[in-house]
């Protein structure tokens, strides 16, 4: 749909609804974000300092993208893990693979396609400031119109010079914050677990066209129960094959 159609068809459901509420945008700049990928599960006792770590990390700049994936391979152990999916556990697999390893573990993270052994002796702030200092090799756009259960996402990526495209695709994410799980099984048994960044959608990858650009229009719906201050949605800009972050962005929904 084009996104003219698009806004206008969010704003329409919003005025229906009675709760109208405001369009917003966000543009990347000129350096490169970070994405930093974190890997973990309910069901691992020694993924809860992690997750305390990333919601720590804010994306209310641009230098820092964070998502949080949670798995499904500890879910056999005793707790399932409401988060998880067979999907981010596969993405896990493929990001190792780009950096010539087959090692996965939780917790695990992962700063622009490579492991981050660095993220517990207090590197990180060095780490995305050298990247904010490396110009981007693509350029992000996001548009966010609130539709009553739903977010209207127009995401538009593009990457000018040709000889960076190559294995170059969009991914987008929908996140969620502010969640809180009384977990009463398995390795956390009797442990109220709180997480942000939670990957709840996860599209892509979508391939460039000859020009280098991708755009995609999609109507996200909130996970139940989910406040729309809570939610956002993450573009990420990445080479399949070697894990090479061209751009990434990251925009909270729009406020009433």
């Amino acid at each position: 749909m084009h996104k003219s159609l698009l806004i206008a068809a969010a704003l329409s459901a919003s005025a229906a609804s009675g709760a109208y509420a405001a369009a917003c945008e966000k543009t990347s700049g000129p350096g490169t974000a970070a994405v930093l990928e974190l890997y973990t599960s309910e069901g691992c006792s020694s993924c809860p300092p992690a997750d305390k770590w990333l919601s720590g990390v804010s994306h209310a700049s641009d230098a820092v993208v964070p998502l949080g994936f949670h798995v499904d391979y500890w879910d056999y152990i005793g707790w399932k893990d409401e988060f998880g999916r067979a999907a981010y556990s596969a993405r896990q697999k493929e990001v190792a693979a780009w950096g010539k390893t087959h090692v996965v573990y939780t917790p695990q993270v992962v700063l622009n396609g490579r492991d981050y052994g660095e993220w517990s002796v207090g590197a990180l702030k060095g780490d995305l400031e050298r990247l904010k200092n490396t110009p981007a090799k693509a350029q992000l756009r996001i548009m966010l119109q609130p539709a009553g259960n739903a977010l209207a996402a127009q995401v538009e990526a593009s990457v000018p010079n040709a000889a960076d495209r190559k294995n170059a695709a969009l991914f987008l994410a929908l996140t969620q914050s502010n969640l809180v799980t009384p977990v009463k099984a398995g390795e956390n048994r009797g442990v109220t677990l709180h997480h942000d960044h939670v990957v709840r959608e996860w599209i892509g990858p979508i391939a460039l066209d000859a020009s280098g650009k991708a755009q995609l229009s999609r109507n996200l719906v909130l996970p139940r129960g989910a406040k729309l201050t809570d939610v956002g949605v993450s573009a990420v800009v990445q080479r399949t094959g070697n894990g090479e972050v061209l751009q990434a962005l990251a925009l909270p929904a729009c406020k009433a």
